[in-house]
């Protein structure tokens, strides 16, 4: 992954109306570990990974990077967010180089289901909106996810493509700079 870009890191703390957006700190490494270790949080993303390695991994400040956001529910973390470069050799792009802005997200299982996702993914797309005026984002996920496919269109992220990556059907989409523009001008931004 390169760097998000030029832009002041981290931003001051994202308020929405029930979450905080911010950047992380010591007191996140126990949500950090239970995150990574997760089986329904490593459903769709490779599995979750060993406790005691990530014990030994994780270090006393994780996440601390441009680019993620924790996001914190009455002072706990209870997610993050992430927009990150997507690598130019991975499938799935909108630029003939590639290089393009990814939204990633991972919520602790007892946060699932009561929008959390789709109201910080909301704020962070309005900050980076904010941020890179005029620059597109793209999301990739498992087709089988069906929550993540609805909160890609609840967000407004069109389909571009479907490829084979990770041994499962990928989903690929993106969302343009301006998500009100009329939906033949979103897919024009993908092409």
């Amino acid at each position: 992954m390169t760097e998000l870009g030029p832009s002041t890191w981290p931003p001051a703390p994202i308020r929405t109306g029930r979450l905080v957006l911010r950047e992380s700190e010591a007191r996140d490494r126990t949500a950090f570990i239970e995150l990574f270790a997760s089986p329904e949080v490593g459903t769709y993303i490779g599995g979750a990974r060993s406790r005691d390695e990530l014990e030994r991994a994780v270090p006393e400040v994780p996440g601390r990077r441009p680019g993620l956001f924790v996001v914190d529910l009455g002072g706990a973390m209870t997610g993050m967010i992430t927009l990150d470069r997507r690598d130019a050799e991975r499938p799935g792009h909108v630029r003939p180089d590639g290089g393009e802005a990814e939204l990633g997200y991972m919520f602790l299982p007892q946060a699932w289901g009561y929008g959390y996702a789709a109201e910080a993914c909301a704020a962070a797309l309005d900050w980076f909106g904010g941020a890179f005026p005029g620059e597109p984002v793209v999301l990739c996920t498992q087709t089988a996810n069906d929550r993540a496919m609805r909160l890609a269109a609840k967000l407004d992220f069109t389909e571009v493509e479907r490829f084979e990556e990770y041994g499962a059907e990928q989903w690929f989409g993106v969302r343009s700079a301006d998500p009100t523009a009329p939906d033949d001008a979103r897919t024009s931004a993908a092409g």
